[in-house]
């Protein structure tokens, strides 16, 4: 097996959007720099995602200077949306956590509503002490996450991909499939490894920036979702179910939450500092 190696970086400035991939990106306390900063609401402040609206997956967003975002959608149709400057906040819910986040304005939330049917504002978290904490155990004292669903980031590996796409091509829905990474929205893809040897890791050190494994992903509908369609089907998630299911989750991929702050880049070399037994 060859030396394990950075494959790919991904960014998602807004939640449940296409993202970009940089060459190189700064690893913060709360995550990978701009990603899922920004995020869509409903009239009630509840965190907008493709598990409702799958149409999501057609928008994409990439940063502009000064911290702006630039989106794009069906049709051409663009729009720069500058940092909110004027200070009109709103409490916005993730899952079961409450957080202060700064609104955007009316343009975002006009161009937003007009394409899902729906009344949507886009929100920013505007500063890391506005960021929520993980659940006690999970990273250590302190540790935070932006509008992610539970961690910082997320690594994925390029052979287990492989692995599942082959479990997938001899079962019931085996015309879905090859599937592409997109569907599992990683931040980090490495290669080099052998199919599911991320189960063992519990440390890990990208490029000398070191990560504490917080433990595998559990996946949701969003996975079956065609991110350049916005259809969806049965897989990954009957795969996954026959295969790789730990409790009563359906898993692929890693947490991680960051030891320190560094930069990653495309083509570092991966470090597996500390293993453990696979979970059940």
């Amino acid at each position: 097996m060859s030396t394990p190696v950075l494959r790919a970086i991904h960014v998602h400035p807004v939640k449940s959007l296409a993202g970009y991939a940089p060459g190189e990106a700064a690893v913060e306390p709360w995550g990978l720099a701009g990603d899922r900063r920004w995020m869509l609401i409903d009239g009630d402040g509840r965190f907008v995602t493709q598990r409702l609206y799958p149409r999501l997956a057609l928008c994409s967003a990439e940063p502009l200077p000064g911290g702006g975002l630039r989106l794009s959608g069906p049709g051409g149709r663009t729009l720069d949306v500058p940092l909110p400057q004027s200070g009109e906040t709103a409490e916005v819910t993730v899952f079961d956590d409450r957080v202060t986040a700064a609104l955007a304005g009316p343009e975002p939330a006009a161009w937003f509503s007009d394409h899902l049917g729906a009344d949507v504002r886009l929100v920013h978290l505007d500063a890391p002490d506005r960021a929520r904490p993980l659940a006690p155990g999970h990273g250590g004292e302190g540790a935070t996450v932006s509008f992610a669903d539970a961690f910082p980031l997320l690594v994925t590996t390029a052979s287990s991909l492989d692995a599942l796409n082959s479990l997938i091509a001899q079962g019931d829905d085996a015309d879905e499939g090859p599937l592409p990474m997109d569907r599992f929205r990683p931040n980090v893809v490495v290669e080099g490894t052998a199919p599911w040897s991320e189960d063992t890791w519990r440390r890990i050190a990208i490029g000398g920036v070191p990560f504490r494994v917080a433990g595998p992903c559990g996946r949701c509908v969003i996975t079956t979702t065609d991110q350049r369609t916005a259809e969806r089907g049965k897989e990954p998630l009957r795969t996954l179910a026959r295969h790789r299911r730990m409790d009563d989750r359906l898993v692929f991929g890693q947490n991680l939450v960051p030891e320190r702050p560094g930069t990653v880049r495309v083509g570092d070399p991966v470090e597996i500092l500390e293993h453990g037994p696979a979970a059940p």
